[in-house]
């Protein structure tokens, strides 16, 4: 009998938006995702709220102060790979106070401002593009990812379930 505790694996994700559209992507050089450009953000600490998660995981990563503008949507993943996790991932829209990002090269070696226009085209992981296709719906998204589909999202889970 496994008698592991299970947990709620919760981060936050700030999706950064310039006045002329562009959004701050960073390109890992950490697992998950590694080498994909993803938005910044991470895991919320014990006992840290999660605004303050936020704001230090975009200020960890790029050294970029932030304005929370709201939530965009929450991506659940239920009973995740061998060991059933539940991974819960809140994606909050902001506002950059300054443009000027600095890639901490421990989290993510590069950081640029994507036009709205190159997002469908670059190597972002599912649960990112659908963030996106939420903010900027006009664009030719194609398929997205939904937050029921976990194998979609977490890298190496389609061979760690076999699938």
């Amino acid at each position: 009998m496994d008698f592991r505790k299970q947990a709620i694996k919760t981060s936050v994700v700030a999706c950064v938006i310039d006045d002329r559209e562009r959004v701050l992507l960073t390109r890992r050089c950490i697992e998950p995702f590694c080498s994909r450009w993803v938005m910044p953000g991470g895991k919320i600490d014990h006992g840290e709220s999660i605004l303050a998660a936020l704001h230090r995981e975009v200020r960890e990563e790029v050294g970029l102060e932030i304005h929370v503008e709201g939530l965009i949507d929450v991506f659940e993943h239920l009973g995740v790979g061998i060991r059933n996790d539940h991974f819960v991932i809140l994606y909050y829209r902001c506002t950059p106070q300054s443009n000027i990002v600095v890639p901490n090269g421990e989290e993510c070696t590069e950081a640029v401002w994507a036009p709205r226009d190159w997002l469908p085209k670059m190597d972002l992981p599912p649960g990112c593009r659908h963030i996106l296709s939420l903010v900027f719906p006009g664009l030719p998204w194609g398929e997205t990812a939904r937050p029921e589909e976990p194998e979609a999202e977490i890298p190496g889970l389609r061979e760690e379930n076999g699938t």
